[in-house]
């Protein structure tokens, strides 16, 4: 029996990475082929374009952050504790990027959409999708605290989105400006952001 082959994973892993440190119009087939040490020929048996792999690795990459998002917005954990959680484990990974590239990264998702816009409607309607459902984890933790008097009244919808577009743009600033410490007190200005109330002491 012959040995399985991995080249569609590594494909995807080096589309994700290339896509990441650079751009998606910066890489090329030949740039992924040569990233993940596959042959082009093999490219185009498993993919039928570049933009089709895309996709897929955004899947790939979904299914995995998935996981983290579930264990960190899980209904078990009180919902402060959730959004200060989450926006701690940006700043931590981040800064663990910059360390092992040089600069920081932000957010491969907004980065790529930003960048593909309506050029390339199966990316950008992935990129959506994925937001979309990312903004959910939000806002089950704000109507939670909410629920418990944590956090001020409003529709927890439209605060969920705005929750979401603060947090991937102080991921963008910290990008643009190459400086991850601007992420050093994310939790805080997130709470702010939120309007989360202090509990009252006796």
């Amino acid at each position: 029996m012959g040995r399985t082959s991995d080249a569609d994973q590594r494909l995807m892993d080096a589309a994700l990475s290339l896509m990441w440190e650079e751009s998606y119009g910066a890489m090329s087939v030949d740039d992924i082929c040569r990233r993940a040490d596959v042959r082009k020929g093999s490219f185009y048996y498993y993919f039928t374009s570049k933009e089709e792999l895309a996709v897929k690795a955004l899947d790939r990459m979904w299914q995995d952050h998935k996981k983290q998002l579930d264990e960190v917005f899980s209904p078990s954990i009180p919902p402060i504790d959730r959004i200060r959680a989450r926006c701690a484990a940006v700043y931590e990974f981040q800064s663990q990027m910059k360390a092992e590239h040089g600069h920081v990264l932000g957010c491969p998702l907004c980065s790529l959409g930003s960048e593909i816009c309506n050029l390339h409607e199966a990316i950008r309607d992935k990129v959506r999708s994925i937001l979309e459902i990312k903004t959910q984890y939000w806002e089950a933790a704000i109507r939670d605290g909410q629920a418990a008097g944590l956090i001020e009244p409003g529709d927890p919808v439209c605060k969920a989105r705005c929750a979401m577009a603060f947090f991937e743009g102080m991921i963008a600033q910290a990008r643009l400006h190459d400086d991850v410490e601007r992420l050093s007190d994310f939790a805080d200005r997130m709470c702010d952001h939120l309007g989360v109330r202090l509990p009252v002491t006796a």
